[in-house]
């Protein structure tokens, strides 16, 4: 047993990993979505699931250090909102 430390069980699961989960889960949903054209990649659902995925992403990813990750949800996060703002400027 030198070092084992059990893995918690989901009910136990740190406000940390939730919204970890929650960001892949919006990201991955939007995904889905468009990719089986429920919803189209310039609608405001895909760009703002983009978005507040990305934010929780980096969140969780910012938080265990993994930089890697936390950089490139940036990206994604920035080009969901250059998306958002191009579309509400159309509209205009």
């Amino acid at each position: 047993h030198h070092g084992y430390v059990p893995r918690p069980c989901f009910t136990e699961m740190t406000w940390v990993e939730i919204i970890g989960w929650i960001g892949a889960f919006e990201i991955l949903l939007a995904f889905g979505l468009n990719s089986f054209q429920r919803i189209s990649s310039d609608s405001y659902r895909f760009q703002l699931l983009n978005l507040t995925g990305g934010i929780l992403l980096i969140i969780n990813s910012a938080i265990n250090k993994i930089y890697p990750f936390t950089f490139i949800n940036s990206v994604w996060v920035l080009v969901a909102l250059i998306a958002l703002w191009k579309r509400y400027r159309a509209k205009k």
